[in-house]
């Protein structure tokens, strides 16, 4: 009898405590988060469940991709999760789009729920899974490192759809910006310290194999977000390791939406036309410093539009709506050319020299050089591949004093001088004085890359070109008549005393160049000459001499023409590219500043080719004509000879 009374008052005291623990617990639990319900959950799922990813920018929701999203979930049941706010999702879900059976809604308040039993088997029996907007910091504190977390990428690996917006979006790809500092980062901010603390950057937090390598941003467009996902990507990757791994950035616009598909195609549907996704390309070869602006010479962005197809998580885009460079410097985005090439023949043309044959010929041979240069370009090689190109075949062209035109020394010769300058990491070489080296830009190639010095000349760097491999001619492959008749003509006027009228650079002088901006952001200049008719006792002007003739570096390219001994007192071509740097001046600004104001006040004259990492081009001269031309990404030609000539700027990024 004591035996029964005994168990009676366990089982009394066990019924007590369940009641305590309904009365205490599942109201604390309940705080913890709330829970909706729509439709019947229990009807079976009537078509098949397919995986597929809903990436949407933020904006108000498309039908058409919802229904998209629907189908891939089997028209079945689906469940939102959020952080905020109630049912708002889940009633547009199923009383707007429809085509769903039940939507199941659970809102967090805290992480304690990411343990619930009832949550979690919900998201196991789901069909498709949305993450709401809101505010990316509380998924990552809730659900992180949780079940929750490990039942969204189960889902995934089902072969089950997935989908956010805004918050929800942000948090899916491997690297997040997680606003844990209880901000949102402007591009502005980001930009001007990427490896800040405000930028807060998660990780291993899903793991969705489509968005591996993928850093993700929404309301793009409209809120100016470009800046802050290269920042983004530049933390991120700095984050990977060493070697560091390459990423890609994916921006949504708000009235645009992605649907990838299983084997990672994704499509653009958008409430606007101008909605797209932007794709930015990581791999940043610059690193990083901790408190200084984001530093990046070339980042590569694609447009994404709804007749567009992005393949991920390898980012390849077919049939993009466009493709642009960006460069970042001193906290702020410019946005560059792809590519661009420039070329000129020399300053001191004058008509009363030329003929229709002439002037035909000599923009045949224009259009040919830049031709060649950007056949290097479109293969992704380098500026200074290009620029090499480019000068080669002008030199092997008589009509232009370089190479096989170069004019006559006082003695009959031909002495050939050339430099070339790698903007990239400020190498250079140069060559003076040679009679025959055939090409002399290449021989300048070689010394830049195959040699501990900067300038050889004469003998010396005729013996290094016979080390190198470097064609070497008969001084005869040099002349041609025009050439030669031009130094009797001058012989000639000497004698009878003839006056210079002060201006003797202007007279049968010239030089070639090219200067360059590459795929990657770089650039080069090279210059190639035969120096001044009539000229004696071994002269040297300023197209071998870095800084007076030829410069490059991260921001501005040059190569000169015209009367040397001006542009070596001038230092032209770094006098330019200072301008640039340090006085925000543009190219045509920088050029016109040197070329027709400086040298011309010491008395000289000439022109020059000028090239800005953004694209932008100078081309300023002083005489009666310049052989000059450039070709952007299009690969079409532009050429001019004389001021008057038409020649259309390049389009401004």
């Amino acid at each position: 009898m004591e035996y029964l009374v005994a168990a009676r008052s366990a089982v009394a005291r066990a019924i007590i405590a369940a009641l305590l623990f309904a009365a205490f617990a599942l109201p604390a639990m309940a705080r913890d988060y709330r829970h909706f319900m729509i439709g019947d959950r229990d009807a079976p799922t009537p078509g098949p469940v397919s995986p597929g990813l809903l990436l949407m920018g933020g904006g108000d929701r498309n039908f058409d991709v919802m229904r998209w999203f629907m189908k891939k979930a089997g028209n079945g049941h689906l469940v939102v999760l959020r952080a905020s706010q109630g049912n708002e999702v889940g009633e547009e879900f199923y009383e707007q789009v429809g085509g769903i059976l039940s939507v199941e809604t659970f809102v967090f308040k805290n992480r304690r729920p990411s343990n619930d039993p009832k949550i979690l088997a919900s998201l196991a029996r789901a069909d498709g899974i949305f993450i709401a907007g809101g505010d990316q910091a509380r998924y990552v504190r809730y659900w992180k490192g949780t079940p929750v977390a490990e039942a969204l990428d189960a889902h995934v690996r089902a072969g089950k759809p997935i989908g956010g917006t805004s918050a929800g979006l942000a948090i899916l790809g491997e690297y997040l910006y997680g606003a844990m500092d209880g901000g949102s980062l402007r591009s502005p901010e980001a930009l001007a310290d990427p490896l800040g603390a405000a930028n807060t950057i998660e990780t291993d937090f899903l793991h969705i194999e489509r968005l591996k390598g993928v850093v993700t941003d929404t309301h793009f467009k409209e809120r100016d977000r470009l800046g802050r996902l290269f920042a983004f990507l530049a933390k991120a990757e700095a984050m990977t390791g060493t070697p560091r791994r390459s990423l890609i950035g994916l921006g949504v616009d708000e009235s645009a939406a992605l649907a990838v598909e299983a084997d990672g195609s994704g499509r653009i549907y958008a409430t606007d036309p101008g909605g797209i996704a932007w794709l930015v390309r990581g791999g940043f070869a610059e690193t990083q410093a901790a408190g200084k602006p984001l530093s990046l010479r070339r980042v590569d962005v694609t447009g994404i539009g709804p007749g567009s197809v992005v393949h991920l998580p390898e980012g390849r885009v077919d049939a993009p709506v466009f493709q642009r460079a960006y460069r970042a410097t001193g906290g702020r985005l410019q946005e560059v050319a792809p590519m661009m090439l420039v070329i000129h023949g020399g300053a001191g043309v004058e008509r009363r020299d030329m003929t229709p044959d002439g002037e035909r010929d000599a923009r045949a041979a224009l259009e040919l050089a830049l031709r060649r240069g950007h056949a290097e370009l479109k293969a992704g090689k380098s500026a200074l591949d290009a620029v090499t190109a480019a000068i080669a075949v002008l030199e092997d062209d008589p009509h232009f004093n370089a190479g096989r035109g170069a004019v006559f020394t006082h003695d009959g010769r031909n002495e050939l001088d050339a430099s070339l300058m790698d903007g990239l990491t400020r190498k250079a070489g140069a060559v003076a004085g040679v009679h025959r080296v055939r090409n002399p830009i290449l021989l300048a190639r070689a010394i830049l890359e195959r040699s501990e010095h900067v300038m050889m000349v004469g003998d010396g760097a005729e013996a290094f070109a016979r080390e190198q491999g470097v064609e070497l001619v008969d001084p005869a492959w040099f002349r041609t008549e025009k050439r030669w008749q031009q130094l009797q003509r001058r012989l000639r006027e000497k004698e009878q005393g003839a006056a210079d009228h002060g201006r003797p650079g202007r007279r049968f002088t010239g030089t070639v160049g090219a200067v360059a901006l590459d795929t990657r952001g770089a650039l080069a200049a090279g210059t190639s000459t035969g120096g001044m008719t009539d000229k004696r006792y071994g002269r040297v002007g300023d197209a071998p001499i870095i800084g007076a003739g030829t410069w490059a570096d991260d921001a501005c390219a040059f190569s000169g023409t015209g009367w040397g001994e001006f542009y070596i007192r001038a230092a032209a071509a770094h006098a330019v590219c200072a301008r640039m740097r340090y006085l925000n001046e543009d190219p045509a600004e920088a050029g016109q500043a040197v070329i027709n104001v400086d040298i011309p006040a010491l008395g000289g004259d000439g022109g020059a080719i000028v090239l800005g990492a953004d694209g932008r081009i100078g081309l300023p001269f002083n005489t009666e004509g310049m052989f000059r031309g450039w070709i952007g990404a299009d690969g079409v030609p532009h050429v001019a000879i004389y001021a008057a000539d038409p020649l259309p700027p390049p389009p401004v990024p």
